[in-house]
C-alpha cells in the first residue's frame, strides 16, 4: 500500500492506472519461483482434505491405525456371502441347492456368450472342447477341461456355477472378476449352446 501512495505522488495516476498496478501486484505476489508455496487459495479445504490417508497415523483410533480390520462378521450393503467353500463337498452341495435364476431366451443367452468369449475362451475354447489360444499356443501346458463331453454333462447346474465361482484343480476363481448373474449367464449359455452343439 505504501508503494502505491508513493507511486501516486510521483506519478500523477487516474483509476484506471490504478487498478492496472493493484491487478499486477496480486498476480506477482500470487507466484513464487520455488513451486512450493501455491500463494493464496481459495476454499482450502477443498485442496487439502481434513480426512486422515488411509495408511496415515491415527490418534483418535486404536494402535493409531486409520484403517481399521472390519468387525468379525460384518457384511457390506448390497452384498451376499456366497456359503461354498472350495471342498468337493461343497462343490456337490452347491449343484444340489443352486438354481439357475433365469430362463434360457436368446437375449441371456447373447449375453452369456459374450461373458463367455471374454472370461472363458481362452482357456475353454471358442466351441468348449479345452482348446484355448493359452493352451494351443504352448503358454498354458495344462489342457483345460472340455464343457461339452465326459461328466460335466451330467453336472447340474449349480455345481458349474460353483467351479466358475470357487474354481477347480487348476483353474482359478472368478468369484472376484465375474458378478453373479453374469456366471448363471455363463452356465446357461454353456448348458443351452455349447453342450446341446455336440
Amino acid at each position: 500500500m505504501k508503494s502505491i501512495i508513493i507511486l501516486r505522488r510521483l506519478i500523477p495516476m487516474n483509476g484506471r492506472t490504478i487498478l492496472t498496478l493493484m491487478f499486477v501486484a496480486l498476480i506477482i505476489s500470487a507466484c513464487d519461483r520455488s513451486r512450493n508455496d501455491k500463494g493464496y487459495e481459495y476454499f482450502p479445504d477443498m485442496f487439502h482434505s481434513p480426512a486422515y490417508k488411509t495408511f496415515s497415523d491415527n490418534p483418535a483410533l486404536p494402535d493409531d491405525k486409520t484403517m481399521l480390520e472390519p468387525p468379525e462378521g460384518s457384511i457390506p450393503r448390497g452384498f451376499t456371502p456366497y456359503p461354498y467353500d472350495t471342498s468337493f463337498e461343497s462343490r456337490e452341495l452347491a449343484g444340489l441347492e443352486l438354481e439357475n435364476p433365469f430362463t434360457p431366451n436368446e437375449q441371456l443367452l447373447g449375453q452369456g456368450k459374450e461373458l463367455y468369449a471374454i472370461f472363458c475362451m481362452n482357456c475353454h475354447g471358442a466351441g468348449g472342447t479345452g482348446d484355448g489360444f493359452l493352451h494351443t499356443s504352448g503358454k498354458y501346458p495344462i489342457r483345460p477341461a472340455t464343457l461339452v463331453e465326459g461328466d460335466i454333462l451330467s453336472k447340474p447346474s449349480g455345481e458349474i456355477y460353483h467351479v466358475i465361482t470357487k474354481g477347480w484343480g487348476v483353474m482359478g476363481a472368478h468369484e472376484s472378476m465375474i458378478r453373479p448373474d453374469d456366471r448363471w449367464k455363463i452356465v446357461m449359455f454353456v448348458e443351452e449352446v455349447l453342450q446341446q452343439q455336440k
